[in-house]
């Protein structure tokens, strides 16, 4: 996932589809046939708009000054029963994790989460039916037709929320670009300023067995997050979608390994209690400045949850981090 201004992860679109196209009212009438009976066929349906999962995507960048989405209305039906012709859909693709809203009400309409996956945004006007539909005993030739349904004009909003295995959580310069580089193909950039990571970052882990999981460098907190500071809710939105958490905290801290945890624990809980119900993992970052007897004094005071000693530079514990990560997917 490419870094800076090119990751858009919102955008607010208005959505036209397109209308119905109006039933035929034709009689039929040739050489032979003076007084034929009603052959008008119906209005074709206008487009859809429809979202689509795709694997190649990484973000709504695409979208973001496309403000107007209009598809093509139906054509009108034709006489001997021919349909009109169907508008054309207008097609969205967005990156898997890519949440649909009504922008008036904000509610969830759908999620995309398979690549490939279609889902109707706004829904063509249906086609008009021909007077071929109207003839009965009483009516042998009706000279009218039904006019194509009118189409929908919404504003909606598409919100993508970034899908990983493992969600890396922590303060800036815990390490986590640097764990992400180590254990994956990915290359975020790294320097040794605060905020570096500035939009989330994938890597594909490779594990044992040719087994694999996706592993996502979360931007940094700040206390304060949840209430809206540093980069807030656009950052913590992509923690949601997330199966496991790992949290880390750099061995170097100027608080406690624990305090630093129930820190960022807070942030979290008060966006979304919800996210308490993942595994969490915490992982002890630039751990190769400590040694073992260090080490085991810091242990006492850890919190209650899965940890480990690490160091991405010396790749230390880095095989034993994956075991790890890959119990707490694996529920």
């Amino acid at each position: 996932m490419s870094q800076g201004s090119n990751f858009v992860d919102y955008v607010k679109i208005c959505c036209r589809s397109g209308k119905g196209g109006a039933g035929s009212a034709h009689l039929h009438r040739d050489i032979l046939t003076s007084m034929g009976g009603p052959d008008g066929g119906d209005g074709g349906r206008g487009g859809h708009i429809i979202v689509k999962g795709s694997i190649h995507i990484w973000t709504l960048l695409h979208l973001k000054y496309r403000k107007h989405i209009i598809a093509e209305d139906g054509g009108a039906g034709g006489s001997s029963h021919k349909f009109g012709k169907q508008g054309k859909d207008e097609i969205l693709e967005v990156p898997l994790g890519t949440i649909a809203k009504d922008a008036e009400t904000g509610e969830v309409l759908f999620e995309i989460t398979k690549d490939g996956e279609t889902k109707i945004l706004t829904a063509g006007g249906r086609g008009g039916l021909g007077n071929a539909h109207f003839k009965n005993s009483v009516q042998q030739t009706p000279r009218f037709a039904q006019p194509g349904e009118q189409g929908q004009e919404v504003w909606n909003i598409l919100e993508l929320k970034v899908l990983a295995d493992v969600g890396l959580v922590g303060f800036p310069n815990a390490g986590k670009s640097t764990l992400l580089s180590v254990v994956s193909a990915a290359k975020p950039e790294i320097a040794d300023y605060p905020f570096t990571t500035i939009v989330p970052n994938l890597g594909i882990v490779s594990y044992r067995g040719g087994k694999s999981f996706v592993m996502a460098d979360i931007p940094g907190i700040i206390e304060g997050a949840s209430k809206g500071k540093g980069l807030g809710y656009r950052f913590l939105r992509h923690i949601e979608r997330n199966s496991v958490l790992l949290f880390m905290v750099p061995a170097d801290t100027s608080r406690s390994i624990k305090e630093e945890y129930e820190i960022l624990k807070s942030e979290l809980e008060t966006y979304n209690p919800e996210l308490m119900q993942k595994p969490h993992v915490l992982a002890i970052t630039k751990s190769d400045m400590l040694d073992d007897e260090l080490m085991e004094e810091m242990k006492h005071d850890l919190p209650k949850i899965p940890s480990i000693f690490i160091s991405s530079v010396a790749e230390k514990n880095i095989l034993e981090l994956k075991d790890m990560l890959w119990k707490a997917i694996e529920g």
